[in-house]
């Protein structure tokens, strides 16, 4: 007798038993962490993670705090200085206020005649570190200074988890709710929630968004539906709402070429793929950019207007110790030696421990971790988001 027979139940009954019993366990999971309302904190940053942050050096914020100015930062017995995150915002601004010339490397917020830069992350093969890449990205970037709306596009909702979001049991909304054809479609500024991060909102996923995959060649198939036939600009449209209110937008995108996939796609100012260096993903990644490069004519003929300031492939969960890895590596580097970035994302103990917890390296306490292994995440992240925020920079026109 098998286990559904067992069960007394039929797969589909069984399937959504199993599903909201794993969701409640997570959620009581959530509550011990998060007492009492289960939302996120954020811990508090050292002296040098302060200054790292804000492009300085570490006598530079002493001497700030020594003088009576800017916040007061909590000391430690042994007399270490951290701040938190909104304290290093209070800092950024007071050194932009004092720079007599070059304000931007204090406050790095775009100009109104700097464009949104929107960047989605992508790969048709999950597991490839897309997800971690995209919420390391967006923390890094608001504790550098930008407004950053991350968008999590991936019905398993994923970088919601990450941020203290479990929809199923919060109820909050997807962007399904600003791409649907009806006329319940709400505005993008509805769905946008706060984050424990200052500077960094989210619009966070939900299994609705797969409604969008069913409802886009329906709609498109209708010869007097133009909304239909043009879904590619329906997340484009739906920024322009909020385009003052933020200077970059991270899309973590779902794992397949879908409808949600391409509409990200056409609406980004630039396209990150992650490549996790083995044989079969790179062969999956090549069939990947075959689909992806045929169906986006088809777009572009359609009207798509395609413009990326950059395009980069990012390799993930890299082992340099591994052989074969070392080699794919350069397989890449010598094919496209301009569009891999420099940096890798290396694979840690650190990145997966605090994913646990749902947690970032960014959030976690440094105690936590072997200080070799924590350091060797850190520094890998903090190198690669260096090099995307300089493109961002870059796209801007600054050098």
């Amino acid at each position: 007798m098998d286990v559904i027979a067992e069960s007394g139940s039929t797969f589909d009954e069984m399937i959504l038993a199993q599903g909201e019993l794993i969701s409640d366990k997570l959620n009581i999971l959530r509550m011990e962490q998060f007492p009492p309302n289960a939302k996120k904190g954020l811990r508090t940053f050292s002296l040098s993670e302060t200054a790292y942050f804000l492009g300085v050096t570490q006598s530079n914020v002493k001497k700030l705090h020594l003088a009576g100015e800017g916040p007061t930062p909590t000391t430690s017995l042994s007399g270490r200085r951290s701040y938190t995150a909104d304290q290093i915002l209070e800092l950024r601004k007071l050194l932009a206020e004092r720079a007599k010339r070059g304000p931007k490397k204090y406050d790095p917020r775009r100009d109104k005649d700097e464009e949104l830069q929107v960047i989605s992350v992508v790969n048709f093969k999950g597991g490839s570190g897309k997800t971690t890449t995209a919420s390391h990205l967006a923390q890094f970037l608001a504790l550098t200074g930008h407004r950053v709306l991350a968008i999590d596009l991936d019905p398993q909702a994923s970088l919601s988890a990450l941020h203290g979001i479990q929809p199923e049991l919060d109820g909050t909304q997807s962007l399904y709710e600003t791409l649907r054809y009806d006329d319940e479609r709400k505005s993008i500024k509805t769905v946008i929630q706060p984050t424990n991060f200052p500077n960094l909102h989210i619009v966070p996923a939900s299994l609705d968004l797969q409604e969008y995959e069913y409802d886009t060649p329906v709609e498109a198939g209708k010869r007097d539906n133009s909304e239909g036939q043009l879904f590619f600009v329906r997340i484009s449209n739906a920024l322009k709402e909020v385009d003052d209110d933020y200077d970059v937008v991270v899309i973590d995108c779902p794992p397949q070429l879908g409808y949600l996939t391409l509409t990200a796609l056409t609406a980004s100012t630039s396209v990150l793929v992650t490549v996790h260096p083995q044989m079969l993903d790179i062969l999956s990644m090549s069939q990947f950019l075959l689909m992806l490069g045929s169906i986006l004519g088809s777009i572009k003929d359609a009207g798509a207007d395609l413009n990326l300031s950059w395009f980069r492939y990012l390799v993930t969960r890299f082992e340099p110790q591994d052989g074969p890895q070392m080699q794919m590596v350069g397989f890449l580097r010598a094919l496209f030696p301009k569009l891999v970035l420099s940096n890798e994302m290396v694979k840690s103990t650190a990145i997966s421990d605090a994913g646990i917890t749902k947690q970032t390296v960014y959030e976690v306490e440094k105690a936590q971790f072997n200080r070799g292994t924590y350091e060797r995440a850190i520094t890998s992240l903090n190198s690669v988001n260096e090099e995307i925020r300089d493109l961002v920079h870059r796209a801007w026109g600054r050098t």
